[in-house]
């Protein structure tokens, strides 16, 4: 069989690999969707060439919190800033009707935009998983979209469902479909709390669970002494919890993802993402979009809002008198969580989350002769400050190309666009849920 060679030339290299190092101008080269080489020059006349002149080379981003089902239901709550209004309609109302072909349609929606905003990977936290078939339908669209991912299914939290497709569910997934897949890995989503651990467990699959405030900080200090913390434990959000609570998952080796947006809007807990109190306990945060009913899902917007909060936070503390405040971020600590430390949360981190010979060729290349960009005097700050989808270029995924030219390869985006609207239409008329694409409201808020 013919080897596949693709050798990236001209490129400027961000490797997030301190061995490796970074690149003014480099070369990468890729041989059967492996990274072979990555040196100032490399020379193969059997290599396809991509001219990467002008462009940023780098490791695909990972969006380590996304409920991918909800991908149909963008926007729907732009002003809402209580939790609880998002779980009576969303949970306790439109999601009670999703057929499988409804989670098919959301998390196609959201993979092929996750893949055309440079996001090569994602931790599905499907927490509305009603049958086996829904698991499959949801399965099916990140296999069509050729996307990374950690799927992670959830019962749900109101409605009927296959009760007795859980846990049996999981053991047929992960001894079937996805026993040897190449890049889907199975994982398990608790809702705020621990139901369902010892399943996992059993089942040997990392469990991604909300976790938040202080009744749940209560439960570490019994949950460490039956030893029932360690990395196959993956918490969500991390507001409003207890000095206690950050130091037993550190002890412990809890994986932990942020969300700077979701935690704002929906009021969790103090409502600012804890990424300093992760650092100051030695952990590596990951980033997280979360989901996609009150704001957009782009990895580049929330790196800039982790960036600026911190900073915000930092400086507040060193104004009110603190005589200890933290160091401001850099932009390539944000960008490390948005890569590197995404990519092990999420299981893969032998795998992706760098530009490393061995691993998978899991790239993105960033346009900067574009407009917004140029010039790109600074390519870390160009990437978490500047940079959005429209500059993303070619996305790859194990070596296959998914974005070329900045357009999507492969997708009639005319006939999904039609499901789409045929799947709202059948859960807006079910749930009596009324859209109003001008509303102003603010739910939650009490006047």
């Amino acid at each position: 069989m013919k080897t596949q060679k693709i050798l990236f030339k001209n490129a400027t290299i961000i490797s997030m690999d301190k061995t490796v190092g970074d690149y003014q101008t480099g070369d990468v080269l890729i041989e059967d969707g492996l990274i072979r080489q990555v040196a100032d020059v490399i020379d193969s006349e059997d290599a396809k060439i991509i001219d990467a002149t002008g462009k940023i080379l780098m490791p695909g981003l990972t969006d380590a919190h996304r409920h991918g089902w909800q991908g149909t239901l963008r926007r729907l709550m732009p002003n809402v800033n209580n939790l609880m209004s998002y779980v009576g309609d969303i949970h306790f109302g439109i999601a009670t009707f999703y057929r499988p072909q409804d989670i098919y349609l959301g998390n196609l929606l959201t993979a092929l935009s996750a893949i055309d905003g440079g996001i090569t990977t994602i931790i599905d936290a499907s927490h509305n998983t009603r049958s086996y078939e829904h698991a499959n339908a949801a399965i099916d669209a990140l296999e069509e979209t050729g996307i990374r991912a950690l799927y992670a299914p959830g019962f749900p939290l109101g409605g009927e469902w296959e009760k007795e497709s859980w846990p049996s569910g999981l053991e047929r997934l992960k001894t079937g479909r996805l026993s040897a897949h190449s890049l889907i890995n199975l994982g398990v989503f608790t809702h705020m709390g621990v139901d369902g651990w010892e399943n996992a467990r059993d089942l040997e699959l990392p469990m991604v669970t909300e976790f938040l405030g202080k009744d749940l900080s209560a439960l570490l200090p019994d949950l460490k002494a039956r030893n029932m913390l360690g990395p196959d434990n993956i918490f969500n959000h991390c507001t409003g919890l207890t000095a206690e609570a950050w130091k037993i998952m550190s002890d412990t080796g809890v994986k932990v993802t942020l969300d700077p947006r979701s935690d704002a809007q929906y009021g969790l807990e103090e409502g600012i993402f804890p990424y300093q109190q992760a650092i100051d306990h030695g952990i590596k945060p990951g980033i997280g979009t979360d989901l996609e009913t009150s704001y957009g899902g782009d990895m580049f917007t929330e790196m800039s809002v982790a960036f600026a909060l911190q900073r915000a936070s930092a400086q507040n503390r060193r104004y009110r008198g603190d005589e200890n405040p933290p160091l401001p971020v850099s932009s390539r600590a944000i960008l490390e969580a948005a890569t590197v430390n995404g990519a092990e949360i999420a299981g893969f981190g032998k795998v992706s989350g760098s530009i490393t010979p061995g691993k998978s060729a899991d790239l993105i290349l960033i346009n900067t002769d574009s407009l917004n960009l140029f010039p790109a005097n600074n390519a870390i700050g160009t990437i978490v400050h500047a940079a959005d989808r429209g500059n993303v270029d070619l996305v790859m995924v194990a070596g296959r190309i998914l974005k070329s030219d900045g357009k999507m390869v492969g997708f009639d985006l005319l006939k999904i666009k039609q499901q789409v609207n045929e799947s709202l239409t059948y859960l807006f008329n079910k749930s009596g849920y009324k859209a109003n694409i001008f509303e102003e409201e603010f739910p939650g808020i009490t006047l």
